[in-house]
């Protein structure tokens, strides 16, 4: 497995439970337990993939600029999900910050599988793309762990 194929794990779960949770109309205890599964994978994803593809796409000066763009909407992603812990889950508000949210996740993950997954298989060796991918597994498996506990 390379690198990229081990990104697109997630980033099927994220679309998965996207949505579903926009799927849940009506604010139940489902909707909330999705919203919090959403929560923990971006986390997991997010913290992981900027250790163990970001950081080191850093170091090519082609991916620079990419890099720092998706680690910048990690933010904006982390702010929209506390945005969204300190709503109503019943308020009309919420299912509009949900909606956001998952918008901006669709936008994250198609802007990196079309322009970022491209521009690094340029820039780095499958033996590289092949440890990158056991570096990023091991690290999202260690997050997972500790959004659990």
């Amino acid at each position: 497995m390379n690198i990229f194929q081990a990104l697109m794990v997630s980033h099927q779960t994220q679309r998965e439970l996207c949505a579903r949770l926009l799927d849940a109309k009506q604010a139940t205890d489902e909707s909330r337990q999705l919203f919090e599964e959403l929560k923990s994978e971006l986390a997991a994803h997010e913290t992981a993939e900027e250790r163990c593809f970001y950081v080191p796409l850093m170091q090519h000066d082609a991916s620079v600029d990419l890099s720092r763009h998706a680690i910048a909407e990690h933010h904006e992603m982390d702010e929209m999900v506390e945005e969204l812990e300190e709503l109503d889950p019943h308020a009309v508000e919420w299912s509009v910050a949900c909606q956001k949210l998952c918008d901006k996740i669709e936008h994250h993950l198609k802007e990196e599988e079309d322009k970022f997954f491209p521009q690094a298989g340029e820039v780095l060796s499958d033996e590289q793309k092949e440890q990158l991918a056991a570096d990023y597994e091991a690290e999202f498996a260690s997050q997972r762990v500790k959004q659990e506990a």
